[in-house]
């Protein structure tokens, strides 16, 4: 149970300080507010690596722990464990937001962007590609072969979310993560809960396609 609710506690924060600072910061209304919400995110994942790293291996994203569960990293058990673990915690910090920013800013919620037209199929090929980077980066970073430079997964996988975001918020907001997308959609409610379909189905379909291509690359020495 500790992993599960390390998982909690570090998708909560995540959610919580990723998407306080997108509505802090007015995201996308111009150039320093999306890269300021970019950095927020990649912070929020490098405090909790070093944080529940030791713990549960800080996935915070079911994303993440699908793609640990097809390259056989972690058991069918834990991987429902985690995700229960991680959107609870991203529920929780959604009502924190809720109530702290009032649900009306939409609190930090994911949406068919400017740059794909009102086109769900955009969004959610979007989603995917982005998904795939990411989680590809997570499964490489924490790899066993990787020795020494091992010890700073947490910050290689910080920064790409950083990048992942000032390539993604002009088309979605960025999720690459269903418990992120979940939690704050829930209590925005409109738009934002008729969406999230694209920000589980997309950052999934992600997570597989990563975990096939390290399965291809992978060293086993």
């Amino acid at each position: 149970m500790k992993k599960y609710i390390a998982e909690c506690i570090g998708t909560f924060v995540l959610t919580f300080l990723g998407c306080g600072a997108a509505v802090s910061l007015s995201c996308g209304t111009d150039a320093a507010s999306v890269v300021g919400t970019a950095i927020a995110f990649g912070l929020a994942v490098v405090a909790m690596a070093y944080t529940i790293g030791g713990v549960s291996g800080c996935h915070i994203n079911p994303a993440i722990t699908l793609g640990c569960l097809v390259t056989g990293r972690i058991s069918v058990k834990d991987c429902a464990g985690y995700m229960v673990g991680q959107v609870l915690g991203a529920i929780i910090a959604g009502a924190c937001l809720a109530y702290i920013y009032g649900a009306s800013t939409g609190i930090g919620s994911n949406g068919i962007g400017a740059g794909c037209n009102g086109s769900a199929a955009t969004a959610l090929i979007v989603e995917a590609i982005l998904t795939a980077l990411f989680v590809l980066v997570v499964l490489g970073a924490t790899h066993k072969t990787n020795g020494a430079t091992g010890n700073f997964a947490g910050l290689a996988i910080g920064l790409s979310l950083i990048l992942i975001h000032l390539v993604g918020i002009h088309f979605t907001g960025t999720s690459v993560n269903p418990a992120r997308s979940i939690g704050p959609a829930i209590f925005a409610g409109g738009e934002a809960l008729t969406n999230v379909w694209i920000f589980i189905v997309g950052p999934f379909i992600g997570a597989i396609i990563a975990a096939g291509l390290w399965k291809i690359i992978e060293s086993k020495e």
